[in-house]
């Protein structure tokens, strides 16, 4: 049996909440938290809307947006990422909703191309992909994960009550005729609904070349309907795959900041990932930080606090506040997530609305 590598948390001290107070937060250096945590990666959200409504993420109908006037503005993204560029992030990747119903997509790619990160990157339900990956591969996209949760068409449209299986598949051919490549397929296992496609998916990754990556089901449903009981855990995902393709790690490295664990097929078909949030956490290792579409700055997806760059930036603050108030909030970074802490609260925000 394969199992996910543990990963250790740097050691830390869980006593006084104000220990982050008591610290001298760093004007200058790297972007780093009390922790030792130095943050490289921007999530940077382009809109909380979504043109499908799958079951682990959104109500059937019903979901209330954002006025599209409260969303960062192409030039406030672009300042934003900016700064964070300066402050050592070194790598971007859009989210949403779905990031590609803004209108003004592929000029914010354009212009963030231009800003010269190491990697940028676009995470999208696939639906708007085809017709547009040309234009974002010509303006600087570096590569796309796409998300598919079944690859039985019927299993499909149940699980995101809207869109077609075929048009996703064609956006993947797509994307990589277009050059953006290494392509990436995102899928959340639900015990009960599509898990018995775990090999399936595997054998997709063989034939076609794309990482396959399983992410365990989060509580971060607009309904608030996460269930445990779910959750299929990534252990579970690697040994249902190793049975039929004997899998090795590729890399077992705990300060890989990467959120997916890989693993090769032993006989060099391919490799895929599992992202175990829930059952093996890597908040030990974690150097992400998220823009949310209206602005809002957080250092973790569970994270309760949301310093607004939206409205510093909107009220004429200037790009030396700005980093300030990414430093403040990353300085603000608990040690982990807490899911499997009796505590544990779940944020206010949706995935969607947070941007992942």
């Amino acid at each position: 049996m394969v199992s996910v590598a543990s990963v250790t948390l740097r050691p830390t001290r869980r006593g006084p909440r104000d220990r982050v107070a008591r610290l001298a937060m760093p004007e200058t250096g790297p972007l780093m938290d009390t922790h030792g945590r130095v943050h490289r990666d921007l999530r940077l959200s382009l809109t909380d809307r979504c043109n499908l409504r799958c079951s682990y993420c959104m109500p059937a109908g019903g979901m209330r947006f954002q006025p599209v006037g409260e969303h960062l503005s192409a030039d406030e993204l672009v300042r934003v990422a900016a700064v964070a560029r300066d402050l050592g992030v070194r790598r971007i990747r859009l989210t949403g909703g779905e990031p590609l119903l803004r209108p003004d997509v592929v000029d914010i790619v354009g212009r963030l191309a231009g800003l010269r990160f190491d990697d940028l990157a676009l995470t999208t339900n696939g639906t708007r992909l085809g017709a547009l990956a040309p234009a974002l591969a010509a303006a600087g996209l570096t590569r796309v994960n796409v998300s598919c949760d079944s690859l039985r068409a019927d299993r499909f449209a149940r699980l995101r009550r809207r869109g077609s299986l075929g048009v996703v598949l064609g956006a993947m051919d797509a994307a990589e005729g277009a050059g953006l490549r290494p392509l990436k397929v995102n899928v959340v296992p639900l015990v009960g609904e599509n898990d018995d496609e775990v090999v399936d998916f595997a054998a997709f990754a063989r034939r076609t070349g794309r990482v396959v990556r399983f992410i365990e089901y989060m509580p971060l449903d607009a309904e608030g309907r996460w269930d445990r009981a779910r959750v299929l855990a990534a252990d579970e995902i690697l040994a249902r795959v190793h049975r039929r393709w004997p899998l090795e790690p590729v890399c077992e490295d705990d300060a890989d900041p990467a959120p997916a664990s890989r693993y090769r097929f032993s006989d060099g078909g391919g490799e895929i990932g599992v992202v175990a949030t829930v059952t093996r956490p890597f908040c030990g290792t974690c150097d992400r930080l998220r823009v949310t579409a209206d602005g809002a700055v957080r250092n973790c997806l569970f994270s309760h606090q949301e310093p607004s760059a939206r409205d510093l930036l909107r009220a004429g603050g200037t790009d030396e506040e700005l980093a300030h108030l990414i430093r403040r909030a990353v300085w603000a970074k608990l040690p982990g997530h807490g899911i499997n802490e009796p505590g544990f609260l779940r944020p206010a925000r949706s995935m969607s609305m947070i941007g992942g």
